[in-house]
C-alpha cells in the first residue's frame, strides 16, 4: 500500500472567467504538474473527498458524511457530467470499515455529485471514468456544520483502511480556499422562496425551481458574476478572499498537525474566509488519511488570491 495526496481548489469561474487572473499560467502549470504526477503514480483507487452546492444533497436529508456506492455527476457550470467509475464493492467495504472504526457515514446507491467533485476528478485524473473512484461527500455548505475533529477522524479511519490494502491509492481533495459564494448559494431562508424550496427539497416542493431552472440560474449568475468582478462591482473583500487566513490554515496543514484543527472555530473562519473555506474539510480529511497511512508532510505547489475566479486558489500534494 502507498498513498499519494492532492488537494486542489475548484471554481465554476475556472471555465467562464471574464478576465484571465494574473497568476493563471502558474496555476495551470500547478494543475498540469499534479495531473502528470498522478498519471505516473497510476493509482489503483481514487478516494475523492468533496462537497456539494445543492445539486445532490438537500436540507430534507443532509448527512455529515456520505459514501457513494454508485455516483453520477450533474451537468452544472464548471462541472463535467456523467457516470463515475465507482467500484461498488470497495465503496461498501470502506463504509463497513469506517463504521467498525466508530465513524458512521451514510451511503448512497445513486449519489449525485456536482463540480465540487467532478471538476477536480476530471482535471487531475483525465476524466470521470479513467480511474476507479470512491466519492466521499462532506457537508460544507450549511448548518449544522461538521466539527473539524470529526472530519479528521474520518480521514484517519480512511488512512487505516488504506493500510489494509495492497493498492496505490490517490487521496484527492477538492475545494477551498477562502471564498464566499453566498450570492449563488444563499444562506437558508435568505434567498427567493423558490430557491429556498430547491435547497430544501431538490425540486419536490411545488414552489421549488426545477433541476434545469436551478442549473440555468447558476450558469447565468456565474457569467454575470464574472463580469461584475471585472467591473469592480464585486471585490476581493466582498468575496472574503483572505490570504492571511489561508496562510494560517496552510501553516498547520503543511506540518501535518491535523489535530490542531480540532479547536478551530468554524464561525470565525467563515467570518474571515467565507463559507467556501468550509470546503477545506476535504483537505483535512485527505491529509489526515495520508498521514495515518504513513505519508510524508504535504508540500505547497501553488497559492494565489484570484478575484477573477472568485476564489483564493491553492494546490498541495504529498508523497
Amino acid at each position: 500500500m502507498v498513498t499519494h495526496l492532492v488537494c486542489a481548489s475548484h471554481s465554476p469561474l475556472l471555465h467562464c472567467y471574464a478576465k484571465e487572473p494574473q497568476d493563471w499560467k502558474a496555476m495551470q502549470k500547478a494543475y498540469q504538474d499534479r495531473a502528470s504526477q498522478i498519471k505516473e503514480f497510476d493509482p489503483d483507487l481514487v478516494i475523492a473527498f468533496g462537497s456539494d452546492h445543492f445539486n445532490g444533497f438537500f436540507l430534507r436529508l443532509m448527512p455529515a458524511f456520505c459514501i457513494g456506492i454508485k455516483a453520477n455527476a450533474a451537468e452544472d457550470i464548471g462541472g463535467f457530467s456523467g457516470e463515475l467509475n465507482v467500484p461498488s464493492e470497495i465503496a461498501s467495504e470502506i463504509a463497513i470499515f469506517l463504521r467498525n472504526n466508530d465513524i458512521d457515514p451514510a451511503t448512497s446507491s445513486n449519489m449525485t455529485i456536482d463540480h465540487a467533485f467532478s471538476q477536480t476528478i476530471h482535471e487531475m485524473c483525465g476524466g470521470l471514468k479513467e480511474k476507479p473512484v470512491v466519492p466521499i461527500f462532506i457537508n460544507c455548505i450549511t448548518e449544522p456544520f461538521v466539527p473539524f475533529r470529526r472530519t479528521r477522524l474520518l480521514g484517519e479511519a480512511i488512512g487505516k483502511y488504506a493500510k489494509t490494502t495492497n493498492k496505490r491509492i490517490l487521496l484527492l481533495a477538492s475545494g477551498g480556499m477562502s471564498h464566499h459564494p453566498r450570492r449563488y448559494y444563499p444562506e437558508i431562508g435568505e434567498g427567493p422562496k423558490e430557491v429556498h424550496a430547491w435547497q430544501d427539497s431538490g425540486g419536490d416542493d411545488k414552489i421549488s425551481l426545477t433541476s434545469n431552472e436551478w442549473i440555468k440560474r447558476l450558469e447565468e449568475m456565474h457569467h454575470e458574476g464574472a463580469e461584475m468582478i471585472v467591473r469592480g462591482e464585486r471585490t476581493a473583500k466582498d468575496m472574503r478572499l483572505n490570504a492571511e487566513a489561508d496562510k494560517k490554515f496552510l501553516d498547520v496543514l503543511l506540518q501535518s498537525k491535523i489535530n490542531h484543527f480540532d479547536d478551530w472555530d468554524q464561525y470565525k473562519l467563515i467570518d474571515e474566509a467565507g463559507i467556501g473555506s468550509m470546503e477545506l474539510h476535504t483537505w483535512i480529511a485527505a491529509s489526515a488519511a495520508h498521514k495515518a497511512a504513513g505519508g510524508n508532510d504535504p508540500v505547497l505547489d501553488f497559492y494565489s488570491v484570484a478575484p477573477e475566479l472568485g476564489i483564493a486558489a491553492g494546490v498541495v500534494h504529498g508523497d
